[in-house]
């Protein structure tokens, strides 16, 4: 490219920030979209352009930092299997860490998340150049923090802040013994609501297109963002009711009218998210080929269900032993139930979904939990049984051989499931943590980000 052409390209990416009315005077390298201050895939003629990247780095100074292939391999042990964290459409991903000898500018020094492409994968440049996009210059609470990318030759990857407590899918679906108590669940769901809203509240409107349980990550203390904006896309403008585009997306969760026509809009990220709801509701996947036929699908089998109080005791999650707020998983049963109308003109706001959700936080109606006793190591000579009713009690073998054949029996099956939680050492209920460390645990500090 002429270096006077170069000038001029990186005078209007830094420009984009400044002018919101300025003029093209080279609409080869730029799309006829303008109007907003956010550079967007569409705006670059030419995104596999090297001196494309190269100027559009300057643009994203002070967001984003750029990285070595060398650092990212000293920061993660060359890609040690050690530091291995998961493999999606996009690569690999490697736990690393840096510190202030590596990036003085990083403070406090921090862990990390390294996403490497894989060039045999499914997804490409293109969708590593939109997480840098969009991440690069959208900010906010429930949006996973793109700390950085490197771009070497073939090499594309990405560095993100590590999430301790992985993906909802792994903490839902993935036989964790102590399951996700329900208001944690609401506030994740809360968590991600807001994430979406914020996208869909964009003076340039953004769909992510890729909303499933697997994408939304979850801190140490349950905060939900949302992660892989590989396959995000700018909404249609002011002037538009909707975009046509090629398919994308994860089976179980996509719109009906965006596979069927490949018509999108924001309201098909709210089907998806209903998605997510039935399945934070019932504790199951989207798709479940294990499942009997008739409940393969889960939207198709329990949808139906959502409208009648009556059976909703027959798809909500039973690892929850009642530990729930009755009138709070009615409002959310018809929350999903709006979220997955076949319509989409049917379908409520993320702005109207996080105020439902906020909601349902403030509800009390949670019954007492189980109190589980643990008993000390040293005890032998005694077994543990649940009372149902409120308390715990610790019996002798010799009490118990006098109670007779059907309570040595029921005996044995709760000790059972006494011992399965003790090995997991994470026995609590929704009622005990909320009495114990008070709304405080689902009611973060206010941000100064966007809400």
């Amino acid at each position: 490219m002429p270096s006077k052409k170069k000038s001029q390209w990186k005078t209007l990416v830094l420009g984009c920030f400044k002018d919101k009315n300025l003029t093209l005077e080279s609409p080869k390298l730029v799309s006829k979209k303008q109007g907003s201050s956010r550079i967007s895939l569409s705006d670059l003629s030419d995104y596999s352009s090297p001196s494309v990247i190269s100027d559009l780095s300057n643009s994203l100074v002070g967001n984003v930092q750029i990285f070595t292939c060398k650092e990212l391999k000293e920061i993660t042990n060359n890609f040690n299997k050690s530091n291995f964290l998961g493999e999606g459409g996009f690569g690999k991903v490697y736990k690393g860490f840096i510190d202030d000898k590596l990036r003085p500018a990083l403070v406090p020094p921090q862990a990390v998340a390294v996403k490497a492409l894989n060039l045999d994968g499914k997804q490409g440049h293109r969708e590593w150049l939109a997480e840098v996009l969009f991440l690069g210059q959208l900010k906010h609470r429930n949006l996973v923090n793109l700390i950085g990318y490197c771009y070497e030759d073939e090499h594309r990857l990405l560095v993100y802040e590590y999430m301790e407590r992985g993906s909802l899918e792994e903490k839902l679906f993935k036989g964790y013994l102590a399951t996700l108590p329900w208001l944690t669940r609401i506030k994740i769901a809360l968590g991600a609501a807001k994430g979406l809203a914020f996208l869909h509240e964009e003076e340039k409107p953004v769909i992510y297109r890729d909303v499933k349980a697997s994408n939304i990550l979850l801190d140490v203390d349950f905060i939900a963002k949302l992660s892989d904006f590989g396959l995000a896309i700018d909404g249609p403008n002011k002037d538009q009711t909707h975009i046509t585009t090629r398919v994308m997306g994860t089976h179980g969760y996509a719109a009906p009218e965006y596979i069927n026509t490949g018509r999108l809009t924001t309201m098909s990220d709210v089907y998806s998210f209903g998605v997510v709801l039935l399945e934070l509701l019932t504790g199951k996947k989207s798709v479940d080929k294990k499942r009997p036929s008739r409940e393969q699908d889960l939207v198709e089998w329990a949808r139906p269900l959502l409208k009648d109080s009556h059976k909703l005791e027959r798809i909500i999650d039973s690892r929850l032993e009642d530990q729930y707020s009755i009138e709070g998983a009615r409002k959310l049963a018809s929350l999903t139930y709006q979220c997955l109308s076949h319509h989409d003109k049917s379908r409520p706001t993320m702005r109207t979904v996080v105020k439902t959700l906020e909601s349902l936080m403030k509800l009390n109606d949670i019954p007492i939990g189980h109190f589980v006793y643990v008993a000390p190591s040293e005890v032998t000579n005694c077994d543990v049984s649940l009372n149902v009713c409120d308390k715990s009690v610790v019996k002798s073998k010799d009490e118990e051989k006098e109670e007779g054949r059907r309570t040595r029996r029921k005996s044995r099956s709760s000790r059972r499931k006494i011992q399965a939680l003790m090995r997991s050492r994470s026995v609590y209920s929704d009622t005990a943590l909320y009495k114990t460390l008070g709304t405080g645990l689902y009611s973060p500090k206010e941000s100064k980000e966007k809400q």
